[in-house]
């Protein structure tokens, strides 16, 4: 009877181990997006002053890049040098949060930007079922951005 027992608790050692191996295993987090745009100036300005995203020090210096803090250690890289703006899907999108998007919406309107719910409707806000409004512009370069309240 004791070798039956012996056995069932070195199995749940074992298991227990290779369950702790498991979750000790890294895993990969985000580091960057990067974003090739025909104007680097005109997707700086975009990012910067309509986004708010902050710029942060880029290493290259060569007039080409322009690197923005997204978050926790994430970053967001313009890179010039595409050779025309393209039309890009609205379900591939980069998203931000903001603490008010009629606050937001106004930025847009004093800067002609145009906005459409995910269903394309013009200045309409999406209120999705979770209770976050959401609205889609695009960036200088065609590229689909989602701007919502999302407080997580």
């Amino acid at each position: 009877m004791k070798k039956p027992l012996l056995l069932l608790t070195s199995f749940c050692f074992l298991l227990s181990f290779q369950l702790s191996a498991q979750e000790a295993k890294p895993r990969a987090v985000i580091n960057h997006i990067a974003v090739y745009v025909v104007d680097l100036a005109n997707s700086t300005h975009f990012y910067r002053d309509i986004i708010g995203l902050d710029t942060i020090p880029e290493p290259f210096h060569d007039g080409k890049h322009t690197w923005f803090s997204i978050g926790s250690n994430a970053h967001l890289h313009l890179i010039q040098g595409a050779k025309a703006v393209t039309e890009h899907e609205k379900n591939s999108h980069l998203c931000f949060s903001v603490p008010s998007v009629p606050d937001f919406i106004e930025v847009l309107d004093e800067n002609n930007i145009a906005y459409e719910s995910w269903t394309g409707e013009k200045q309409t806000v999406t209120d999705r079922v979770d209770g976050v409004k959401q609205i889609y512009i695009t960036d200088p370069d065609g590229y689909w951005v989602e701007v919502n309240d999302a407080k997580d």
